[in-house]
């Protein structure tokens, strides 16, 4: 997938675009805890993931 893509993802759906780089590992169920609990640290998250 594209970069641009998976900010966009990251942007609308954290999970998705962490899921698709490191696949269902510790990384992502932390992603999932934050979106569920509050949704910035959630995208926060993930942004950083997409951009290592």
């Amino acid at each position: 997938m594209g970069k641009f893509f998976l900010y966009i993802l990251a942007l609308c759906f954290p999970p998705i675009a962490v899921y698709s780089l490191e696949g269902t590992n510790k990384t992502f169920w932390v992603n999932f805890f934050l979106c569920c609990c509050i949704w910035i640290p959630g995208i926060l998250h993930a942004l950083y993931i997409v951009s290592k």
